[in-house]
């Protein structure tokens, strides 16, 4: 079929993901989800008339190749790293500024951030924004001044990557060993956190000035068994078939009262609006046993498949997938000609 010329030309950027996830690296299998995100974005782009067409980045070459011929009027960036490093994410947006090509999403600045929870949980504080107690370290603690229970992570990684249920510890010989073992797996500083233990809810944001806050989303803690922990680990995340997956259903929208309601919707943005967020992200919350809320991170790349978290808030705001979708493309587009015209 032969091109409509005037139609908006879409370039779909994701990071390029192994054939067959291996099964001895199950982190891989998160980075493979963002395929089922690109069907569903290049499914609505088209049902909305845009041309579209799918980049995988592979190398640079490769990626000016294709952005030469295409020649794309916007690019919906769906980038969580590259080849195979997630700390990459975000130079590949600066690769767009470069080229001068609007794309949807957040900027490099706020990717970078966000995506450094040592750097995001500084910020926080400085802002007067609760977050969980914290120590990093880059060697195996001799000693810890927090009060257990504690729980450790990767301070650069997303999608609860390094997060599983053996990153609780309840005393300091569990936490070295955690720590240990963290540190020579992803050769990064690892974020250890006072466990907080409660409620869990994801706060979906959408748009710029003014921002839409989405209904809330609890992750539900109800049917976990008592030898697990309840935390959003990567088993109950990824792992389907794990007990905790079924065990940690979303419930969205939430089942809380106005007040609640209110006090989420309101850290979230403050958290959204102090990290810089754009066009659209998620704030992650957990409500301790008192009603106390801890911000744990701001997501600026959430998954946004068909089955995932931020489309069940979609869908509890009365949007369509297709909605979300031209809302990006506009976005961007509308930035290009604000550019154009300063």
């Amino acid at each position: 079929m032969t091109p409509i010329p005037d139609k908006i030309k879409i370039l779909i950027a994701y990071n390029a993901v192994p054939n067959a996830p291996n099964e001895a690296d199950l982190d891989a299998i998160s980075e493979a989800a963002v395929l089922d995100e690109v069907n569903a974005m290049a499914q609505a782009l088209s049902n909305l008339g845009y041309r579209i067409e799918n980049l995988p980045c592979t190398t640079l070459p490769q990626i000016l190749q294709t952005v030469q011929n295409f020649q794309p009027d916007v690019i919906v960036n769906l980038c969580e790293g590259f080849q195979h490093r997630s700390e990459l994410e975000a130079h590949l947006t600066s690769l767009w500024e470069l080229l001068a090509i609007p794309y949807t999403g957040n900027t490099p600045q706020t990717l970078g951030l966000a995506q450094n929870k040592i750097l995001t949980k500084k910020l926080l504080q400085a802002a007067g924004l609760p977050t969980p107690d914290y120590q990093v370290f880059e060697t195996v603690p001799a000693t810890c001044d927090l009060e257990f229970p504690l729980i450790a992570k990767p301070s650069r990684e997303d999608g609860s990557v390094g997060i599983t249920q053996q990153s609780v510890s309840h005393d300091l010989g569990q936490l070295r060993r955690v720590v240990g073992n963290l540190l020579a797996k992803y050769q990064q500083p690892i974020l250890v956190e006072k466990y907080i233990t409660g409620r869990e809810f994801n706060i979906s944001l959408l748009g710029n000035e003014p921002t839409r806050v989405l209904p809330p989303s609890e992750l539900s803690f109800a049917a976990v068994a008592e030898q697990y922990h309840a935390i959003a680990s990567y088993e109950a995340k990824w792992l389907n078939e794990h007990p905790l997956y079924q065990m940690t259903p979303p419930i969205c929208p939430a089942q809380i009262d106005e007040s609640l309601h209110a006090r989420l919707s309101q850290l979230a943005e403050q958290v959204y609006c102090l990290l810089m967020g754009r066009d659209y992200g998620r704030v992650d919350i957990r409500m301790d046993n008192d009603s106390n809320l801890y911000v744990l991170e701001y997501n600026p790349n959430p998954d946004i498949s068909l089955d995932a978290g931020y489309v069940r808030a979609l869908r509890a705001a009365g949007l369509t997938y297709e909605d979300f979708a031209d809302f990006l493309i506009k976005a961007a587009l509308k930035r290009k000609h604000a550019n154009d015209h300063s």
